[in-house]
Order: structure tokens, then C-alpha cells, then sequence
């Protein structure tokens, strides 16, 4: 009898335990309303315009799913990466359910925790990979090919080029197919106009290098993740950006304020950078409309491939939230959905990485602002031929270590070959890595 009793009583528990799993909801799963569509509340992290962009989703992402409260916070970017850190290596404590990351970045935090983010490959986002270019899964897949980060913003570049220098120089910026081209132009800039021809802050960044390595289909490391400074794409940036050094066509810039004060004080006649530098051209220097072009990057050769990427971000969602169904939701919506895409170039220039955006009529208008140039298909039609990029969870480290390079070149006098031994060295030093 007592055994009989003890059985029952035993089943009535897990009955009730059961019963409190699932609430009083029906069956209804954490983070879905009674008709399994995504509810409750999220928080996402973000900054500056980016933070801002999302903001402006909310709207339209709560039309199709009412039941959900979303709250993004701008907590300065430094701000997001150093609680990620801290949160991810606590296990997830006091992280929000979405996360914006830059995708230079986004290797080292999938490396470093491999299992604190979500798989969004098994919440189904493989049914995307095909709405993205090559470049952009690149950076957001693992090496299993797993969507850890959905692809957001991307970074085409171009140069930026003051039309009204241009032609008091007599240069025309088509004529500009190869860094040889680009030279020589400078070097007539110079002579007439007495304009230099780019900003580079030489000591502490090295982007025209990246961007020279990308469009060349090479990086920091190889494919295998193996430390590349020393190859032969590499002595090619190199070897270009010393010419301009050497022909005085450089205008050493300290620090970001001081770039774009050489920009909007006509103290250049272009600028190489990535498409989100249109924006900071708009709002720095407004009542100079007309005044401004954008031609690609030259190649190496003639014929060669004229694209490459610099800057972007996108997003990811920490293991440890409590409503990840809600939270892919968002994400989902935010980066495969044309609305919100567009939105977020229109209002804050964000320029978007979802192929399908090119469509839109809004690429093919003309800018004012930029010589009446379809400015937004030309970065557009880059896309699909910016080369893979392998970032790693040393990008950091060998962005350091590169500016250094760069600096002793140019500032310094150090021999190419021997400077970028040097730093292959280094970084082997201070890495896993092997060096090739």
C-alpha cells in the first residue's frame, strides 16, 4: 500500500512539475505568445548612428510582432566591447540579448568563446547566406560555415576627390586607373595647386595599408590564419604608399579630428576610406555641394580588381539570453528585411550589406552633393568583388603592429623587406601564429 502511494505521489509530482514548465500559457514557449509568434522583451547594445538605426526598426519590426517590447541602449562603443568582454568571459553575466560588432572583431570574440554565441545557423539563418557577398559571410561564418553574426553594414571603398581641385589642376579622375595613375595625378596636384593628395595618420593607422592588402585579396594573415605581412601584396601597399611619402604628397594627420579637418579645409584633394565617410563629409562640410566626386580604388595593374572593404558591423546574439527566439526574431528582421536596410542609409547613412537593397530605386538617383553622381549604386556595384578578408583574434595585435611598421618606413627611413620581417617577428612572437 505504501509503495502504491509513494508511485502516485511521484507521479502527481512530475505531473506538477511538468505543468509548472509550461505555465499557464497553454504550451507556450519561453519568449512566444499563445500563437508561437515571438514576444516579451529584448535589450540590445549599440552605438552612435548604428544604435540609432535599430531604434528606428522597433516599429516596424513590433507591426509584425506586437507582443514584444524592444530596448536599444547607446552605451559608446569602447563601452560595448569591454562589457562583451567582461560578460562573455563570466559565462554571459549582464549581457543584452543582441550585440553590435564591428566584423574586424567579430573573429576574436568567436575564437576566444566559442560557445557564447549563438549558433544562428541552427535558428535557420542559412536560408540567407545567398542574400549576402562573399566577403560578408566570410566574416560572419565559423569555420564549420555557422552563422554566428548576421551580416549588417559593409564598408565598400572608394576615393573621395574635391572636383573643384581636380580641375584647377587640370587632373581628371578618370583618367585614374592605377596607383601609378594616382601618383602621378598627386604629383600635378601638388605642382599646381599646391594641394597634398591624401591624409594618413602614419603612426596610428594603418587603413590605406588594409585597404591596398584587401583589394589585393591578401591580409595580416592567410587563410589558414597564418601571419602574411611579409607577402608580396603586402610590399606592393608598401612600396605605393612610400612613393606618395616620397613625393611629399602626404599630409601627416594626427588622429581622426585631425583627418577630417584636412577634408573639410580643402587641405587634400582626396580621400581613400570606406563609403561610411560620405556621411562625414555631408555633415562636416555641407556648403560644399558639388565640390566632391568619388572615383574606386586604383589597382596595382591595369585591369586589376579595384575594390576592397574597410569598416562595418554586424550582429550577434550571447548565449546566455533569456529570449533568444525574440531576439533572432530582431535580428532576423533588422538584417534581411529591405525596409529597415533602407531606412537606416537614408536617415544615417549606414550603408547596407543585403544585396537585395541595390534594387531599390533610391541607389539609382543622382547626389548632388557628389557631382551629381549615382554614388550609392557605385559603391553598390563593389560589393560583390571585395575579396575575403581573414581577421582573426589577433587583428588587434597586428593592427598595432603594422601602424608601428608604417611609421618607421615612412617616418623612420626603415627598408620595406627588413621592417616587415621585423614585424612578422613580432607578431610570431606574441602569437600562436606561424609566420610565412
Amino acid at each position: 500500500m505504501k509503495s502504491w502511494l509513494k508511485g502516485l505521489l511521484m507521479a502527481g509530482l512530475v505531473v506538477g512539475l511538468l505543468a509548472a514548465c509550461s505555465g499557464d500559457s497553454g504550451g507556450e514557449a519561453e519568449g512566444e505568445n499563445a500563437s508561437g509568434e515571438p514576444s516579451g522583451e529584448i535589450t540590445i547594445w549599440g552605438w552612435n548612428v548604428a544604435a540609432q538605426s535599430m531604434e528606428l526598426a522597433v516599429d516596424g519590426f513590433k507591426e509584425q510582432y506586437p507582443d514584444v517590447e524592444v530596448k536599444v541602449e547607446d552605451i559608446g562603443r569602447l563601452d560595448v566591447y569591454e562589457k562583451l568582454t567582461v560578460g562573455l568571459a563570466s559565462g554571459g553575466n549582464g549581457l543584452p540579448d543582441v550585440v553590435l560588432v564591428e566584423s574586424d572583431r567579430l573573429a576574436n570574440y568567436q575564437e576566444q568563446f566559442p560557445d557564447a554565441l549563438t549558433n544562428l545557423s541552427e535558428l535557420g539563418y542559412d536560408e540567407h547566406a545567398d542574400k549576402f557577398g562573399e566577403y560578408k559571410t566570410s566574416v560572419t561564418q565559423d569555420a564549420n560555415g555557422d552563422f554566428f553574426a548576421a551580416p549588417w553594414d559593409i564598408g565598400p571603398t572608394g576615393v573621395f576627390y574635391r572636383t573643384d581641385i581636380f580641375e584647377e589642376a587640370g587632373v581628371n579622375p578618370e583618367d585614374i586607373e592605377t596607383w601609378d595613375d594616382y601618383i602621378e595625378a598627386g604629383k600635378t596636384i601638388k605642382e599646381v595647386t599646391g594641394t597634398n593628395m591624401l591624409p594618413i595618420d602614419i603612426a596610428n593607422d594603418d587603413a590605406m595599408y588594409r585597404m591596398m592588402l584587401n583589394q589585393q585579396g591578401a591580409f595580416y594573415f592567410d587563410e589558414e590564419g597564418n601571419i602574411d605581412v611579409t607577402s608580396e601584396e603586402s610590399k606592393n601597399a608598401f612600396n605605393v604608399i612610400q612613393q606618395l611619402h616620397d613625393e611629399d604628397l602626404i599630409l601627416n594627420n594626427d588622429g581622426w579630428n585631425g583627418v577630417v579637418s584636412a577634408t573639410v579645409n580643402g587641405e587634400v584633394a582626396t580621400v581613400p576610406f570606406g563609403v561610411w565617410y560620405s556621411g562625414t563629409i555631408l555633415d562636416q562640410a555641407p556648403d560644399q555641394s558639388g565640390q566632391w566626386g568619388v572615383f574606386y580604388l586604383p589597382a596595382f595593374e591595369e585591369g586589376g580588381n579595384r575594390a576592397a572593404n574597410l569598416g562595418g558591423s554586424d550582429l550577434v546574439i550571447p548565449s546566455s539570453s533569456d529570449n533568444q527566439s525574440t531576439a533572432y526574431a530582431f535580428v532576423e528582421y533588422f538584417t534581411t528585411e529591405v525596409e529597415p536596410q533602407m531606412t537606416a542609409l537614408k536617415e544615417r547613412g549606414i550603408f547596407p550589406s543585403l544585396n537585395s537593397t541595390y534594387e531599390e530605386d533610391y541607389f539609382a538617383q543622382e547626389s548632388e552633393f557628389f557631382a551629381d553622381q549615382q554614388v550609392w549604386k557605385l559603391f553598390a556595384d563593389e560589393v560583390a568583388d571585395i575579396p575575403v578578408a581573414n581577421y582573426t583574434s589577433d587583428y588587434s595585435r597586428a593592427f598595432d603592429t603594422m601602424s608601428d611598421t608604417q611609421a618607421q618606413i615612412l617616418l623612420d627611413g626603415a627598408d620595406i623587406d627588413t621592417a616587415l620581417q621585423e614585424a612578422a617577428d613580432k607578431l610570431e612572437s606574441e602569437t600562436d601564429r606561424s609566420a610565412n
